[in-house]
């Protein structure tokens, strides 16, 4: 699974919340897309990033996420977005995997096991 990492600076641009269900819509009409997920940044605990909001998309491969970015609804978003955030916006593409806690938990408690 690949995703498009959106950090958003600041939300407190002119008409930002104007933009932003325009955005998600546009968004929302890539093709390819398999979820998105928002986080609204409340403390940043190290370093100097400045970011307010994190909004990802989920793709199946990178190859699917290219074609939907190059759809019109991937240009359409990618155009409200620098309008809403005035271009204080940094895009990243990440290879995605995740596992789910019992699994890891599994795995942990064979660990032990053969330290046994």
């Amino acid at each position: 699974m690949h995703k498009l990492i959106i950090l958003i600076e600041s939300t407190a641009t002119p008409d930002f919340h104007v933009f932003w269900p325009r955005f998600l819509h546009a968004a929302e009409n890539i093709p390819g897309l398999r979820r998105e997920a928002t986080s609204r940044i409340g403390q940043v605990l190290y370093g100097d990033m400045q970011c307010s909001l994190i909004h990802e998309l989920f793709f199946d491969s990178f190859k699917s996420l290219q074609f939907g970015l190059a759809s019109e609804s991937g240009k359409e978003a990618g155009r409200l977005l620098q309008e809403m955030t005035g271009g204080r916006v940094r895009l990243l593409i990440a290879d995605h995997s995740e596992d789910e806690l019992e699994n890891i938990q599994k795995y942990r408690t064979m660990g032990q096991d053969a330290n046994r």
